[in-house]
């Protein structure tokens, strides 16, 4: 498992997964940026992170991981390589699991990114413009804990784009299905069902209902988990279309 593992940590190195990792955190902290430098006052930085950290979970998170899944899985389905890799000594369901974890661990650079890139570009708008410098502590704890269980949260949301994109050859149905979720969280964000909605439990971790980051934690976490084992067992017993 290593060492296919490591395969596709190389396989990531040559693809633009990691030039997504990063654009998608910079174009946040961008964002900040440029607010910052039209602001007329200082805000703290509570509200300066909390921006940021909404922005991701709220809209940026579900499109960079619809993006994430069908740009790992078309290394394979590309090429048509996938003949290949299931034709191999090596157990088929590690092939799958290596890219779901590939995909997770992704995910989680790029929330630490979304951190350090706006907390360095609220840094950097106030040197240029000292009166909007953020007030009061920066909470790094706290951020990055928050960070940390959306990413725990938007398991469900990754096991079943992941699912998809690998599923089919074509990256149509994965987009189909990444935008469409996202849509629906958008427009149901007030709903108190849209708690439910795998492209909702990110942003439900900044709920001030209790029972919102707990339903997001427990079914995003758990039954993510669940989906995931099955959608790996379900991809290593079929063949791509």
């Amino acid at each position: 498992m290593l060492t296919v593992l490591s395969v596709e940590v190389r396989k990531l190195n040559r693809s633009l997964a990691l030039l997504l990792a990063l654009a998608a955190p910079g174009l946040i902290a961008l964002f900040g940026f440029l607010m910052m430098l039209r602001a007329k006052e200082a805000v703290t930085w509570d509200m300066v992170m909390g921006s940021a950290v909404a922005i991701w979970a709220y809209f940026m998170m579900p499109m960079s991981v619809t993006a994430l899944t069908a740009l790992v899985a078309h290394m394979e389905h590309g090429p048509r390589s996938w003949d290949h890799l299931r034709a191999l000594p090596i157990p088929r369901w590690s092939l799958y699991a290596a890219k779901a974890i590939c995909v997770i661990g992704l995910v989680a650079l790029m929330s630490v990114a979304v951190l350090g890139l706006s907390g360095a570009a609220a840094f950097l708008a106030a040197q240029i413009k000292p009166v909007v410098a953020p007030t009061g502590v920066f909470e790094l704890a706290a951020y990055a804990r928050s960070l940390g269980l959306m990413v725990v949260a938007g398991t469900l949301m990754i096991a079943i784009q992941f699912w998809v994109a690998m599923r089919f050859a074509s990256f149509v149905p994965a987009l189909i299905v990444g935008i469409g979720g996202t849509f629906f969280a958008v427009v149901a964000t007030a709903a108190r069902q849209g708690v439910f909605m795998p492209w909702q439990m990110p942003v439900n971790i900044l709920a001030g209902e209790a029972w919102r980051m707990q339903t997001a934690l427990g079914l995003g976490g758990g039954l993510g988990l669940v989906v995931l084992i099955l959608a790996v067992a379900h991809l290593a017993r079929r063949e791509v279309l």
